[in-house]
């Protein structure tokens, strides 16, 4: 514990030094915010400059839940811009909501000079952080592959309760992955603002399931508010994970999708989101929208999926409503995958376990870098498009690799022969 408490000291040291003049070069990336996207923006800027800087993410998670609230409790007339409405369109200025904007790059310069001011104070004496007694062996990759610009994102977040205060005892970390389309907005504004509003809702204890298909309609109807005042056209899918003690929960809008492992054979946890869906197609021609065959069934002839967060110009056709599903872990699980439609379009579900066996066979147990081995897989597959992976190993995946070899062990069995995979029912509404 000594030696931990040591690095930790030595690490806020490293920070303190330099933070002065990281303050001068980091930017937020929008010019204003609103008060409920402040959280998330903050969070988002933070976390990326100390994930940059190999901060533990039990440490990075504190450091930002701490200077994130320190900063939003305390007055923020300061950074107020001039009240602006939230739909500016001809004739309706007059009765549009009314909405408070901050001034980002200030707000951003107070939260990095509380986070200065906190790191100071736990080097000189660190508070009872509880570090977490084992950590969870995760694996990304994304590339642009033949794609002009990469329009994914992935999220990451060990320590859920940490980063937002959380004190139940209950543990959570939550995973997401969002593919975009029409530009990045939508997929950053998601990747920000999703898991905060997950841990605002009021139905998170009770109800995760309900808390995370709620926070993306939530993350919706913000980026769509943006959307309109900033002129932006984007959208982005979005498949989550919530780990919640001995559940999983996962949430999805459109085609991203994930992928459950137990015991060597796949999993199916979700139906996609597409337009040729029978449900959807009715959805969407119930409203006077229409699915049509362009090179692929689109809806109105233009988007290749049917549920998304943003694509202001097809809503409400293409809907921001998502569905869930919620299971409880008994143990057996091996890993979870998560990844856009440019890998599982050229990946199959019974290709996933095949892999990620034969890359822990070959490295000897380690799975840092089986993302990758999925990467590679979906482009060799021709795959052009963006495409990230993400898998979380629910368990050691040495021990995975060992429980595989001893069940696969017995004579005249072909070594990676998992047969048919298994598909599981949803509670998901929609």
């Amino acid at each position: 514990m000594e030696e931990a408490d040591g690095a930790t000291r030595d690490f806020l040291g490293d920070l303190l030094r330099d933070l002065p003049v990281q303050q001068e070069q980091l930017r937020s990336p929008n010019r204003r915010v609103s008060r409920e996207e402040a959280e998330g923006e903050l969070a988002e800027v933070l976390l990326r400059f100390l994930g940059s800087r190999g901060a533990p993410s039990w440490l990075s998670a504190c450091l930002v839940q701490a200077s994130v609230h320190q900063t939003l409790e305390a007055d923020l007339s300061t950074f107020l811009l001039r009240n602006e409405a939230a739909d500016s369109e001809e004739g309706e200025q007059e009765n549009a909501e009314r909405i408070d904007y901050l001034c980002s790059d200030s707000l951003l310069r107070r939260c990095l000079s509380c986070l200065q001011e906190i790191s100071s104070q736990w080097q000189k004496c660190l508070p009872p952080i509880t570090q977490p007694a084992c950590q969870l062996n995760i694996s990304a990759h994304a590339i642009r592959n033949t794609r002009r610009k990469m329009e994914d994102r992935h999220v990451a977040i060990l320590e859920f309760n940490q980063l937002h205060g959380i004190t139940d005892g209950v543990k959570r970390s939550y995973f997401a992955v969002f593919d975009g389309h029409g530009g990045v907005d939508a997929a950053n504004y998601a990747a920000a603002h999703v898991h905060v509003n997950v841990a605002r809702h009021e139905s998170l204890a009770q109800d995760p399931g309900r808390a995370l298909k709620e926070s993306f309609q939530r993350t919706d109807i913000m980026f769509l508010q943006k959307a309109k005042r900033e002129r932006l056209r984007s959208g982005t899918t979005g498949v989550c994970a919530l780990l919640e003690g001995e559940r999983l929960h996962v949430a999805w809008l459109g085609d991203s999708q994930a992928l459950l492992v137990r015991q060597g054979k796949y999993v199916t946890l979700m139906d996609p989101h597409k337009p040729e869906r029978e449900d959807e197609r009715e959805r969407i021609e119930a409203m006077g929208g229409c699915v049509a065959f362009m090179g692929c069934w689109r809806v109105n002839g233009t988007l290749a999926v049917s549920r998304a967060i943003g694509d202001i110009d097809q809503k409400p056709y293409v809907s921001g409503e998502g569905d869930v599903t919620s299971h409880v872990l008994d143990g057996s699980e091996d890993f979870l995958v998560l990844a856009c439609d440019g890998f599982f379009d050229a990946v199959s579900p019974s290709e996933v376990p095949d892999l990620v066996f034969a890359h822990l066979q070959e490295n000897g147990g380690d799975g840092q870098h089986v993302a990758m081995r999925l990467v590679k897989a979906a482009k060799d597959g021709g795959s052009g498009d963006n495409i990230t992976v993400l898998v979380v190993f629910l368990r050691d995946p040495l021990k995975v690799l060992e429980d595989f070899l001893a069940q696969d062990s017995r004579e005249g069995e072909p070594l990676f022969d998992f047969g048919g995979g298994v598909e599981v029912g949803s509670d998901h509404a929609g």
